[in-house]
């Protein structure tokens, strides 16, 4: 699986992006900072219209992984409308980050 252009998609997410953006969390099974993560991704993609919150397993989109060039979990992508990553941070964010992280995607 290779994203193209450096665009990610429905294919490549395994579900649909936002209308406006994404946060795309890679997240593995026993990663306590991901638990975090995902509740702090949900409340702001629940904040701000058309966001989605998509969370990946790592281990089980390895490909994926791999031409991001994901080292650690949790890693954030933030993703524009056209599915490009304008933003990508490794480890747990703050709230107020990812909304400002935001606002270079919509």
């Amino acid at each position: 699986m290779r994203p193209d252009a450096g665009r990610l998609g429905a294919a490549e997410l395994g579900a649909e992006p936002g209308e406006r953006a994404s946060l795309v969390q890679f997240s593995s099974a026993f990663c306590q900072p991901c638990r975090a993560t995902r509740r702090i991704l949900a409340e702001v993609a629940d904040l701000v219209e058309g966001v989605a919150h998509i969370e990946i397993d790592a281990e089980a989109h390895l490909g994926l992984v791999r031409a991001l060039g994901i080292e650690k979990t949790p890693t954030v992508l933030v993703l524009d409308a056209g599915g490009r990553i304008v933003r990508r941070a490794a480890g747990m964010p703050r709230k107020a980050d990812v909304i400002a992280a935001l606002g270079a995607a919509v």
